[in-house]
């Protein structure tokens, strides 16, 4: 918060460049293990040969999704391949954080900001994922809340995805400034913070179907912002139940992203979309293989940062 804040410092407009640093992506999380073959293969877009490897790409997807990106997190990984030290290190960054909350905010809007971030798995582990402000205390309403959500954005914590009034084109001219998902800043904190523990994502029949895909969504969320220059929306059908979880837009098309923890393959709010908008491409992202079927393309969740290239014909 000290750097986002920087309180007391005149800003040098004009003679700076901006970079946006990011938790470790996963192609990132595959170089600093050393698993650079891998990281070929997927930017080969060969999709033949890197669903070849599956196995070894959601074995890794695994340990990503525990451990996450965060630099610290991943080279106690690397060095002792302890579960439980990485855990403790996410957990004491976790505490750091909030500890920052106090050093910087007055003491009603620090026990706010408290409020809104332990709030985060539990929000998104609903069925429709939009942050209700009553679910972080009985009666509140956005105006309690509003301004520690803008403090924690600003400061690069969480992640605001906006909802749209209809997936026009472009996109931002449609966004719903008061509808939003809220998303952590990183993987791994997020299984922290939720209590997660290495035994649910390792087990075959239990991973990727607890935590109601708020893991896979925040997989997928991390790739597309730190691989991409792609913008983020979500889109809920008025009167219906049918949600689609993110839609972008690439060059001149409005694409909705359809995220799926396990080999699901059903696809319902995209028909539904698809049939309503009669968008020409469509993505749903899973553990299945790549398959181009029409208007609707299946990309698995470990190349999912390739999206933009998986609009080009096979």
């Amino acid at each position: 918060m000290g750097v986002a804040l920087h309180r007391g410092t005149n800003f040098p407009v004009g003679k700076v460049d901006l970079l946006n640093l990011y938790p470790l992506s996963f192609t990132e999380f595959l170089m600093a293990t050393e698993n650079e073959q891998l990281i070929s293969v997927l930017q080969s877009c060969d999709w033949n040969l890197i669903c070849s490897l599956k196995t070894r790409f959601i074995r890794r997807m695994k340990e990503y999704f525990y451990v996450g990106g965060m630099p610290q997190a991943v080279q106690s990984f690397i060095d002792e391949q302890d579960w439980n030290l990485v855990r403790k290190i996410q957990k004491t960054l976790l505490e750091v954080y909030q500890q920052d909350f106090s050093k910087y905010a007055s003491a009603e809007l620090c026990a706010r900001l408290n409020l809104v971030w332990n709030s985060i798995p539990a929000q998104l582990s609903k069925e429709n994922k939009k942050f209700i402000y009553g679910q972080i205390k009985k009666g509140s309403r956005a105006k309690d809340f509003a301004l520690a959500i803008q403090w924690l954005s600003d400061c690069g914590l969480i992640h605001l995805v906006h909802g749209l009034s209809k997936p026009g084109y472009p996109l931002k001219a449609y966004e719903e400034l008061d509808s939003f998902k809220i998303y952590m800043n990183d993987i791994g904190l997020l299984c922290a913070l939720g209590g997660t523990d290495i035994k649910t994502i390792l087990d075959e029949n239990v991973f990727f179907v607890e935590f109601k895909g708020a893991l896979t969504e925040q997989f997928v969320l991390q790739q597309l912002l730190s691989s991409t220059d792609l913008k983020l929306f979500y889109y809920s059908s008025p009167n219906s139940s049918g949600e689609i979880d993110f839609v972008t837009q690439i060059e001149d098309l409005v694409v909705p992203i359809e995220v799926k923890a396990s080999e699901n393959l059903q696809a319902k709010s995209l028909k539904a979309f698809h049939q309503k908008w009669q968008n020409e491409f469509s993505v749903r992202t899973s553990l299945a293989d790549f398959r181009r079927d029409g208007w609707l393309t299946n990309v698995p969740l470990y190349g999912i940062h390739n999206i933009e290239r998986c609009r080009l014909p096979q």
